[in-house]
């Protein structure tokens, strides 16, 4: 049988610890070949440690090699040695929100050729020969514009690998019952961008438990995500509701994380609506 490996493909730099730190440490400690590809340097992010202000888009910056570095630390926590920036590092800059300046800078990636963009990924497809591929869904997740591109760079790079795609694609979401159950957690937390949402169905995301396809058990590596989560310290303060929700209900909610099938063939799966407990599920 051949060497398991997933390729994740995130916007910027600590959307992998957010969304798919526990799936990429377990795979990495099961002894799989874990890729990281991150589209930009996250160079429009929002500084929360005061003595780095002036590293911010509007001054020096500088907060794209900053973040560089966050990464790596992250990666290290994470167990995950093979991580590459799209087209090398600073080929494609972080585009902002929608209808901002940064939107319209010459080397955003929302406005990245897709399948020039989708030919670099094509190219980390081919070398490392990934069976399961993970990213966002078509809005994102969120609907930040980086991630929408990194969706749609992607899904072009699969259909362009040929016999080197991914058998399997899955996109990263969360069940509706997760986040009724953590949306008093929330509300406790500073730093929380859905302040004042009080009903699930408000959040800009969330998946009808039926339609969530694999629930990855990361539990064993929860101290681990966290840790990455840390390592990012420039966008994610202590206060922050990631780490809320990581004391309040600690690993059920941190070291388990949930997709949805976008490709292939769904695997065998357990309890009422047979969500598969591994990504590689059905390949092996």
């Amino acid at each position: 049988m051949e060497k398991r490996s997933i390729l994740f493909v995130h916007a910027h730099p600590d959307d992998e610890a957010i969304g798919t730190g526990a799936t990429m440490a377990r795979y990495a400690a099961e002894g799989a070949h874990v890729t990281l590809v991150t589209c930009t340097l996250g160079e429009e992010g929002e500084i929360h440690l005061p003595a780095l202000a002036q590293l911010e888009a509007a001054q020096a910056d500088q907060l794209g090699g900053y973040r560089l570095v966050e990464l790596e630390r992250a990666c290290a926590a994470l167990g995950v040695t093979d991580h590459r920036f799209l087209g090398g590092a600073g080929r494609y800059r972080d585009s902002g929100m929608m209808g901002t300046p940064a939107n319209e800078h010459a080397r955003a990636f929302w406005g990245a050729d897709v399948d020039e963009a989708a030919a670099h990924l094509v190219a980390i497809m081919r070398e490392v020969k990934p069976q399961v591929m993970v990213t966002y869904d078509a809005n994102g997740f969120y609907g930040h514009p980086d991630h929408i591109q990194a969706h749609r760079v992607a899904m072009r790079a699969a259909e362009l690998a040929g016999e080197d795609a991914p058998k399997k694609i899955y996109w990263g979401a969360t069940p509706l019952s997760v986040l009724k159950a953590g949306i008093d957690a929330l509300g406790e937390s500073t730093d929380n961008p859905f302040a004042g949402i009080t009903n699930a169905d408000d959040f800009p995301f969330g998946t009808p438990d039926h339609e969530i396809a694999a629930s990855i058990d990361g539990n064993d590596h929860h101290e681990a995500k966290v840790a990455a989560l840390h390592a990012h310290a420039s966008q994610i303060p202590t206060t922050s509701w990631l780490f809320s929700i990581a004391g309040n209900f600690g690993t059920e909610f941190m070291g388990v994380e949930f997709f949805t099938l976008a490709a292939g063939t769904r695997g065998p799966g357990t309890g009422l609506y047979g969500w598969e407990q591994d990504l590689f599920a059905g390949l092996d």
